[in-house]
């Protein structure tokens, strides 16, 4: 008790510093890890099929090149119908990544384990010059 009275400076230190290097990993979990390059890629190489879970009239307003819409209300009803093969990676996208977690987190109860959200949702897409379409 005398050391941790003495030292409660060094302690301190001690756990703010362990608190900073579990930050990332915190964080992370929270919004998503998958990077718009890392998204291009299974697209590209695994045939991943990529899904925006935004409203109907978002997802006119603004959606990835490609992407089908199947909103978040809906979900559990019409990704099976969307998606027959559960092999294969799901990459779910909205405006800005809140909604695709939880979608993420729904495909998976749903046995889709290769689901992720995009990190920073659609805003990133954009940030990464990937193509955006608008419905007609």
């Amino acid at each position: 008790m005398k050391f941790i009275i003495d030292n409660w400076m060094l302690l301190s230190v001690a756990l703010v510093s362990g608190g900073l290097l579990l930050w990332p990993s915190i964080k992370g979990a929270a919004g998503g890890s998958l990077t718009a390059a890392g998204a291009v890629q299974l697209i590209n190489r695994e045939k991943a099929v990529l899904i925006d879970v935004s409203e109907p009239e978002e997802f006119a307003a603004a959606h990835p090149g490609g992407a089908r819409n199947i909103p978040l209300g809906q979900f559990e009803e019409k990704l099976p119908q969307s998606v027959k093969n559960k092999e294969l990676p799901l990459v779910l996208v909205c405006p800005k990544g809140a909604r695709a977690n939880r979608a993420a987190s729904l495909a998976q109860k749903l046995g889709y384990a290769q689901a992720q959200a995009l990190a920073g949702g659609l805003v990133a897409w954009r940030e990464a010059n990937l193509p955006i379409e608008k419905a007609a």
